[in-house]
């Protein structure tokens, strides 16, 4: 019988060549790569849960580090500061999300913040809640600015900088109205009773509809009484608005009530305005000229002639708001730039912060404010210590009555006289301990410790203006030959560069009057400059002369310290210009 060949051969049977020891060796292979497997899986899971507890101590530490850079950069007497907690936070998430990612892939818990941005978040809300009293406050004593303008700061802030709301404050404060609102409430009819203080025919003759500013006429009601079809159903709204305007311009409890409400208004928002915008915004304008002028409004009024402690404390809880210490420390050196309260207010606050490193200059420069200059008599001790006593601590009250004793504007018996006064107004002991103290101390030992600390401004770089001050300070106080040669010795270790400015620098007073004991104090300075003793001395002022005049002949610098020369001894001058090359 011949195969089909297209029939498939049989299969052999698997039993027909699988043995008992083949089935054995399979199940022991099977078994061994079973153990293989689990071995594996439970070393994996050892090594995923090494590498996640790698991973959080990696996150953790690496946000224990940027919490200790974050808390050491918000010290930094620095601008930006926030700048840099920002970035340093955002660098924190982002190392955070990828360590994240290599295990679990999510956060799952927060990451914290430096106590720098807590503190500004904890401002920004005490800003939003303040901002909502004062708004209320300001809307109480019913100010001439539409209510809806108003209420809107408190839910967005931002408005405040809108052209719209600009306008309106500006017209406010001025007592006049945006001719825009007064189409939109009393239409066009209503406007023979308002005076256009914008268009001008020759000045100003076609401004634009949005610039235009109105003005109540003067004979308002008698034109109300007049032309009542003009004002139509607006005339009782038309009545009231003039009244709340006038009643805004008076000189009346409620108007400063309500100046006061709104300069708070504007404080609060410009500050978070600044908190939420740091990136973009200048602290420098902020700080040194918006705030200041704000908290001068707010405290100090036109006809008021001294300070209460509740506008010291009123000004406190404003600076509260600020959360850096060198910013609220701009704003206090800021105030008081045109003198009067506002001046004496900066002293008060900058006494009664609780670092103070410099109250040496503090001190120095709230005497000078207290104490007028001659022809004007100096202020009685009751109306001083009214003013010392505005700074609760003890300590720092001496050492105003200190600076009283030992101020210069004033013969010193009569100092001396005022300042025991005012010690005694305000219950003061131990200031005649002090100054027996003071007194006994070795003349040569207080010499030394008085140009050590003229040394040590040059040591500063402080400016050339204010180390004249301390020297011509000094020689007032004790003017001798000892005291002139030891101000000259001081002098002849600076550089070239300053000792000419503060040669040009020292006989000229804050107030423009020439020191009567200056053109003494020059001529010694000059004959000692030309002596063969200082030659090297004498070397160096000429090369720095000389240079002056290559760059600049005409250098304001330059001239004056020939001026100065010049005045002392003509023949030294003549012998420098001629040296440098200048014409006699």
């Amino acid at each position: 019988m011949v195969a089909d060949p297209n029939k498939p051969s049989p299969v052999p049977s698997r039993e027909a060549h699988d043995t008992p020891r083949d089935l054995a060796v399979v199940k022991l292979q099977v078994q061994q790569l079973q153990d293989a497997q689990a071995a594996l899986e439970r070393e994996n899971k050892n090594l995923r849960l090494l590498l996640e507890r790698v991973v959080e101590h990696r996150q953790r530490s690496h946000a224990e580090l940027v919490l200790l850079l974050a808390n050491l950069v918000s010290k930094l007497p620095i601008n930006d500061v926030g700048v840099f907690v920002s970035k340093l936070v955002e660098h924190n998430t982002g190392v955070a999300e990828a360590c994240a990612a290599f295990s679990k892939g999510a956060i799952d818990s927060a990451i914290p913040q430096p106590q720098f941005l807590k503190d500004l978040e904890q401002s920004k809300q005490d800003l939003r809640a303040a901002l909502k009293t004062t708004v209320a406050e300001l809307l109480e004593t019913q100010p001439p600015l539409e209510t809806a303008l108003v209420r809107q700061l408190v839910d967005n802030p931002e408005t405040f900088f809108s052209p719209a709301v600009i306008r309106a404050t500006r017209c406010f404060l001025k007592g006049q109205l945006p001719r825009e609102r007064v189409l939109r409430e009393f239409g066009e009819s209503s406007l023979i009773f308002f005076s256009d203080l914008t268009t001008d025919p020759k000045l100003n003759p076609r401004p634009r509809p949005e610039e235009i500013v109105l003005a109540f006429k003067p004979e308002f009601e008698a034109l109300l009484q007049q032309e009542p079809a003009a004002a139509g159903a607006h005339a009782d709204a038309l009545r009231e608005l003039h009244q709340r305007v006038q009643a805004s311009r008076a000189a009346t409890d409620r108007a400063r009530r309500q100046k006061g409400a709104f300069a708070r208004v504007t404080f609060l928002i410009e500050l978070l305005h600044f908190y939420e915008n740091q990136n973009t915004e200048a602290p420098d304008v902020l700080f040194a000229m918006r705030l200041p002028t704000l908290l001068e409004q707010l405290v100090v009024q036109p006809e008021q002639t001294r300070l209460s402690p509740s506008d010291v404390t009123a000004a406190e809880d404003m600076l509260a708001h600020i959360v850096g210490f060198d910013h609220r420390l701009i704003v206090i050196n800021n105030l008081g730039k045109s003198g009067g309260l506002a001046r004496v207010l900066k002293f008060v606050l900058r006494l009664r912060v609780e670092k103070l490193t410099d109250e040496a200059d503090v001190v120095r420069g709230f005497v000078r404010t207290l104490l007028p200059t001659a022809p004007h008599p100096p202020p009685a001790a009751a109306e001083l210590a009214a003013i010392i006593r505005l700074v609760p601590d003890v300590d720092r009250q001496k050492w105003v009555v200190q600076g009283i004793m030992g101020s210069d504007r004033m013969k010193r018996v009569d100092a001396e006289l005022l300042g025991r006064a005012t010690a005694q107004e305000l219950g003061l002991k131990g200031l005649e301990e002090q100054a027996r103290a003071t007194v006994a101390v070795n003349p040569e030992v207080e010499r030394q410790l008085a140009w050590d600390r003229i040394r040590e401004l040059m040591t500063r770089h402080a400016n050339p203006s204010q180390i004249a001050a301390a020297v011509r300070e000094r020689l007032r106080a004790k003017y001798d030959a000892a005291e002139v040669r030891q101000s000259w010795l001081v002098l002849n270790e600076v550089e070239p560069i300053l000792f000419i400015r503060v040669f040009c620098q020292l006989p000229y007073l804050e107030d423009g009057r020439t020191d009567p004991i200056a053109q003494a104090v020059l001529e010694s300075y000059v004959t000692r400059l030309v002596h063969e003793k200082y030659a090297a001395t004498y070397v160096k002022v000429l090369t720095s002369l000389k240079n002056m005049f290559k760059a600049r002949a005409d250098s304001p610098l330059l001239l004056n310290f020939m001026a100065l020369v010049k005045w002392v001894q003509p023949t030294v001058a003549q012998k420098i210009a001629q040296e440098i090359g200048l014409p006699v």
